[in-house]
């Protein structure tokens, strides 16, 4: 009887996880397998640095509470290859969640003043699209969050494109779904133009993103749609030919958040143009960005507490009035969009940007490393070895570490704190630096 049950629950959760259509590109435009335009409504899902995947039971409480708050997608910035997803992965396809996994670790995200691509990180990020590609409910995958930081780290972008030409090839042939893949990146105003262009552009589909997505926090409190600069970001994407949607948003300087860019995304004025938005973060920490708590914060110094003294798992309680106001803005959001069978894409990849001294220092398509190989901007590569393996040791020639417009570490307008690239306690992410007065428009 015990073995009879467990084998019915167990094909009820594959066969709930197998139920939900996939997702996939097709021009500019995200589509479910039924054929329906995908527009995103996701959460920043990091319970635990290492993988908030490999607990069912959080995982279902989280879900359900997911679902009441109209939510249909997480983004996961770190899992662990090795644990066990289906429980996790089956809770939020059951809830119709899906989710965009980054494929790198804290050992191996490509860095902006050294960047390279090698062995160790194209065997890290293959693990992971192995552990994953079989659920249905995964979107997309991210090479890459907030790699360029600072408008001389540019020499770090073809490496960001290398990663997703090799990952391309790789899910390819493995005969595995087309996975969209693509970058998320910080909204640095000097950079942004270059960059997403960079990434899109190109006559050879195999070298380019699948997608590209904004961490931005420049709405902030009462505003408008021209004054918060959300005006000049969607006159920069109007003929971009890949999707595009904010991989983070949420500012919370004015509080409570009432999340009014909502209703600008997916409003008249973006929607054509935006795929949505997931907004930063599920669990409340020490930033206070949380729409849900897991208890009241311990006393740190107290033994097995917390190192920051939040409660990582329970009962998830809604964050007020913040909660019920992003409940009540996605409530009353349903763009229609377009049937995938009445879509013809029109738009070119866009041209790739030629080199702008001391803002952009790639010039033109230039050849992209192979595995191991150093960039070579004259149009040829050469090995080198790393701390890590064969990999690039190239410093940008204009001058790392050096402090540019919107680098992270300074603070945005979303109030982040942290070390670039870093895991600290109450932080998942490195800053996207979007103070109201850096970013230039």
């Amino acid at each position: 009887m015990r073995s009879s049950l467990l084998a019915a629950t167990l094909a009820a959760l594959t066969a709930s996880s197998a139920a939900i259509p996939t997702i996939e590109v097709k021009g500019s435009k995200f589509f479910t397998s039924e054929g329906d335009q995908w527009f995103i409504k996701g959460i920043a899902y990091q319970l635990v640095p290492e993988d908030p995947l490999i607990d069912t039971d959080q995982c279902e409480r989280d879900a359900s509470l997911m679902s009441e708050l109209g939510a249909n997608a997480i983004r996961v910035y770190h899992v662990n290859p090795s644990g066990d997803h289906t429980g996790c992965m089956s809770a939020f396809a059951e809830k119709g969640i899906y989710a965009f996994i980054d494929l790198d670790d804290f050992d191996t995200q490509i860095e902006q003043n050294h960047p390279w691509w090698n062995e160790t990180q194209h065997s890290m990020f293959s693990d992971v699209m192995d552990a994953f590609h079989t659920f249905e409910n995964v979107a997309g995958f991210f090479v890459g969050n907030e790699v360029i930081t600072m408008k001389n780290g540019s020499l770090a972008a073809p490496y960001v494109k290398a990663a997703a030409r090799d990952m391309k090839a790789y899910r390819d042939s493995k005969d595995y779904r087309q996975i969209p893949i693509g970058y998320s990146a910080a909204d640095i105003a000097t950079l942004r133009p270059m960059l997403q262009n960079y990434l899109a552009c190109g006559t050879n589909y195999s070298e380019s993103l699948d997608f590209f997505a904004l961490n931005a926090y420049e709405w902030c409190g009462k505003t408008t749609f021209e004054e918060s600069g959300y005006a000049a970001l969607t006159k920069n994407v109007t003929e971009y030919s890949i999707p595009i949607y904010f991989s983070e948003t949420g500012c919370n300087t004015v509080r409570p958040r009432t999340f009014a860019d909502q209703a600008a995304i997916f409003g008249p004025k973006m929607a054509p143009y935006w795929s949505g938005s997931i907004v930063y973060e599920w669990i409340q920490e020490a930033n206070n960005y949380g729409l849900i708590s897991y208890g009241e914060k311990v006393d740190p110094s107290l033994p097995d507490a917390p190192p920051d003294g939040f409660t990582r798992s329970g009962t998830p309680t809604p964050v007020q009035p913040d909660f019920d106001n992003l409940k009540s803005q996605w409530q009353t959001l349903t763009p229609s969009g377009v049937q995938k069978s009445a879509y013809t894409p029109s738009l070119a990849a866009p041209p790739c940007p030629t080199r702008i001294s001391d803002f952009w220092d790639v010039d033109g398509d230039v050849s992209l490393p192979s595995i191991g190989q150093q960039l070579d901007l004259e149009g040829s590569a050469t090995a080198t070895v790393t701390a890590t393996g064969t990999g690039s040791a190239l410093v940008p020639t204009s001058g790392a570490g050096a402090v540019g417009e919107g680098a992270a570490g300074e603070e945005g307008a979303a109030g982040r704190m942290a070390p670039s690239r870093e895991w600290v306690w109450g932080v998942v992410v490195a800053l996207a630096a979007v103070g109201m007065g850096m970013v230039l428009l």
